[in-house]
């Protein structure tokens, strides 16, 4: 399992340069206009992963299989979207389709390129869209809420169960508040439901600072502004040059790394970015490996070993006996699975296992 991340933000903020970059394509036309993305752009890349490799070599697999993200660029969203203006209706319909919303702001100043508010202020920039999302799902959830709270009074079980959540994230929104607020502790049953009502602001977001390639490395006042208002809200924030991306997307792999130092960075902006979006959505990783390849898997943290089996086909879970399960660090530091069954590391997990990130497994089914 992957997961999809819908890049949003005002117009000329540098969505699509930074998708063009993270997918490693020109699919998204970058101008300096707004709208110039007018339908969503898809893209899949691999999640790196460093233990990929380090497992294949000690399995000495013929092939490495990362797990994939998708990223969505999304049409440019301007104030009064949520009544239609710009391309707001469409923009909305494309972002109730994502897991995460990855919001790109302005953290740069240039005057060749325009700017939709006329001044560089990110956490003003991160206010408008918010306050437009958060108007759509207020004119939404008022309009349902009427018929739920009728079946409810008439004993409906359904709508007896949806309304508690219903009323929670209405009052969230009337009082200026997302309805992400509400996934902070939330209990599973209560997360399908708020899932279920197909809110735009109960999406985790991740601010990410578009910068200059000078401050790609240290950030600036706007990207601390930005931090501020982020740990305020419990979301995280990636520091990004969409103009560096734009070059290492063009280097051969080998000259990466140079390249990156000479600005003062250790690794891509994609890297960092997938971190932040794992983090975010709390994802995790874990690995089968045997001579044919080494793959990556992704769950959600707090999966049953029985569940991760079901990622790989659904019949590995409906039949599943066990997990033969060795931690990354006993694979490699050992040598592999034989040596790791010498040693006593490689454990039959049951039914009940939380699998954990660096997992390598090998699961036993019934057909």
């Amino acid at each position: 399992m992957g997961f999809k991340c819908g890049i949003v933000g005002l117009p000329n903020v540098g969505k699509s340069t930074l998708f063009n970059a993270l997918t490693r394509t020109a699919a998204a036309q970058a101008a300096n206009y707004p709208f110039c993305t007018i339908e969503p752009n898809t893209g899949e890349v691999a999640v790196p992963d460093q233990r990929l490799r380090k497992i294949a070599d000690v399995a000495k697999s013929k092939e490495i299989i990362p797990t994939r993200i998708s990223f969505v660029d999304i049409a440019g969203l301007v104030r009064g979207a949520s009544k239609g203006e710009g391309l707001g209706n469409q923009f909305l319909a494309n972002i109730r389709e994502v897991d995460a919303v990855v919001h790109v702001l302005r953290c740069f100043e240039d005057d060749d390129i325009t700017h939709v508010e006329g001044k560089i202020d990110p956490v003003a920039d991160a206010d408008t869209v918010e306050t437009e999302l958060m108007l759509a799902d207020l004119e939404s959830l008022e309009r349902r809420i009427v018929q739920i709270r009728k079946r409810a009074g008439g004993k409906d079980k359904e709508a007896s169960t949806v309304l508690p959540m219903m009323e929670e994230a209405l009052k969230l929104l009337q009082d200026g508040k997302p309805a992400r607020v509400l996934l902070k502790g939330i209990a599973p049953e209560d997360l399908a439901i708020l899932k279920g009502l197909n809110l735009l602001t109960s999406h985790p977001v991740l601010y990410v600072c578009n910068v200059a390639e000078g401050d790609a490395a240290t950030g600036n006042e706007h990207t601390r502004a930005v931090e501020k208002m982020a740990e305020a809200q419990g979301a995280g924030t990636v520091v990004i040059s969409a103009a560096i991306e734009a070059e290492v997307a063009q280097l051969p792999d080998a000259e990466e790394l140079e390249f990156l130092a000479s600005m003062g960075l250790e690794e891509p902006g994609l890297d960092k970015l997938i971190r932040a979006g794992y983090d975010l959505l709390h994802l995790i990783t874990y690995f089968t490996a045997g001579p044919k390849e080494t793959r990556a898997w992704t769950i959600e943290r707090g999966t049953k070993a029985p569940g991760a089996a079901g990622v790989i086909h659904t019949d590995f879970e409906r039949g599943f006996i066990r997990a033969q399960t060795i931690a990354y660090n006993d694979f490699i530091t050992l040598g592999g699975e034989v040596a790791a069954k010498e040693a006593g590391k490689a454990r039959d997990e049951g039914k009940e296992y939380v699998v954990q990130d660096g997992d390598v497994m090998l699961f036993k089914f019934n057909t």
